[in-house]
């Protein structure tokens, strides 16, 4: 009687927990749960994108450089601000702010904020670009008197009125550019553009086929970095002057490049290329390979179809966008060395091919249905690395040219490293033009891209 006494109240409490264990290993038992419904574990976004979601990260980073990248004077002993432009001296400087006003990597920033906008209707990134060209312009006259009595002259303003090196000249050049024909405004920086279109036709060193090079490392030497730092300015002078024969030249000189720095093997670009070299050592460093397909982008917008390079400059570019969407990571990041798995993952060249990819699928030169996918990829990736203050991580320092992996392997990240910035927006900036186009779609968990019939206009600028 004792026993059957003390077993109904455990065989209660087994009936009453039993179902709901049987019930919980039932959900948890992957035998018992279709496998294609088990949830990914991303390690970063991935779902639907959406405008708002794209344009809150680039606001983040348009706050912090509108605080870090100061427009004003001062004296280089006292750090006393000067508001009388016409008392600059050899003691005159521009504050330094987080930033540099105009080096190339600032260049690429202010061509950002340009499309920004555009692709926005938001006039605070045109904005940005315009106040500080303007300022620079009007700081200039004064900085260039100092200059000409051969007194000593804040770098900065060095760089600008009396370049020296491609880096120096054809980045802002071309940024200047584009903002003048946003903005309407010729006259501004016309005297700037002109002192940097004299250099890069007629000052920087060439090869006897007129490609652009250093003596550096080597004398005669190619660096890849330099079709942006030279070409994009050429093109965009043509639809400045209106003078075509700097479209048709900024594409023979892509072709001159490609000649020598693209290997079709890998549908990648090496780095360096020098004259007197046998072999050519070829490292497919990630950044360098940005600065040549965002090369081609600005060629082949300005360049005319009828041009009978057109279609050569095309196919690299679409031959190129193949081989980088090939190396992709699963995280959406590209590899500091292209081909080596092993090297980091860099946040500025993926968000160049982002800009790239993206823009391509929007002039009609991809397939969306191919590189809108990659292209989201890229952006969800970049997003991570645009962290609360604006500030974007995960960015390659300058970079030289070297001849062994290591090299590259081992250059440093800093959220210090301008190069991140400007990319950055352009990716942001074109995944909204793609969203006006195509929109992604959730398809068995995959994202895919669809037409859409919504149209889309010209922005209206609007200049505060």
């Amino acid at each position: 009687m004792n026993a059957k006494f003390t077993f109904r109240p455990i065989a209660l409490l087994m009936l009453f927990f039993v179902p709901f264990a049987l019930k919980a290993q039932k959900v948890g038992n992957d035998s018992q749960t279709p496998l294609h419904l088990l949830q990914p574990a991303y390690t970063i976004p991935y779902g639907e994108l959406s405008t708002p979601s794209v344009k809150a990260k680039m606001d983040l980073i348009l706050k912090y450089l509108q605080s870090t990248t100061l427009t004003e004077v001062e004296n280089s002993q006292t750090h006393v601000r000067i508001t009388d432009f016409n008392t600059i001296d050899e003691n005159s400087q521009l504050v330094r702010g987080t930033f540099r006003l105009a080096s190339y990597e600032w260049g690429v920033t202010y061509a950002a904020m340009v499309r920004a906008t555009e692709t926005t209707g938001d006039s605070a990134y045109l904005n940005y670009a315009v106040n500080r060209m303007c300022f620079l312009a009007k700081v200039a006259p004064a900085f260039k008197k100092v200059l000409d009595a051969g007194k000593s002259l804040d770098p900065q303003m060095r760089q600008i009125l009396a370049p020296h090196a491609l880096d120096d000249a054809g980045s802002v050049c071309a940024a200047m550019i584009k903002v003048a024909r946003a903005t309407g405004d010729q006259k501004t920086c016309e005297t700037l553009i002109r002192n940097y279109m004299n250099y890069i036709l007629t000052k920087e060193k060439r090869l006897s086929d007129g490609t652009f090079a250093r003596n550096r490392p080597f004398p005669n030497t190619v660096w890849l970095d330099d079709m942006y730092m030279s070409l994009p300015a050429i093109a965009q002078y043509s639809a400045y002057t209106g003078l075509k024969e700097y479209n048709h030249q900024a594409a023979q000189l892509v072709l001159n490049f490609a000649e020598k720095m693209f290997i079709p093997e890998k549908n990648l670009f090496r780095h360096g290329w020098v004259e007197s070299m046998n072999p050519h050592p070829s490292f497919f460093w990630g950044r360098a390979n940005g600065w040549a397909i965002l090369t081609m982008c600005e060629v082949l917008d300005v360049l005319p179809t009828t041009d009978p390079l057109y279609p050569l400059v095309l196919s690299i570019y679409q031959r190129h966008a193949a081989g980088l969407s090939a190396l992709q990571s699963g995280t959406g990041f590209w590899h500091q060395l292209l081909d080596r798995n092993d090297s980091y993952l860099e946040t500025s060249a993926t968000a160049i091919y982002t800009y790239c990819l993206a823009h391509g699928v929007n002039q009609g030169w991809l397939d969306a249905k191919a590189y809108g996918p990659v292209a989201q990829l890229g952006w969800n990736a970049v997003s991570t690395k645009i962290n609360d203050k604006g500030e974007v991580e995960g960015t390659c320092v300058g970079t030289g040219m070297g001849f062994d992996p290591a090299f590259y392997y081992f250059r440093p990240m800093s959220n210090a490293a301008a190069h991140g910035y400007g990319p950055a927006l352009l990716a942001g900036a074109e995944m909204i033009r793609m969203l006006k186009t195509q929109y992604p779609k959730s398809n068995d968990s995959a994202i895919q891209y669809y037409p859409t019939e919504q149209k889309t206009t010209q922005p209206i600028f609007s200049v505060e």
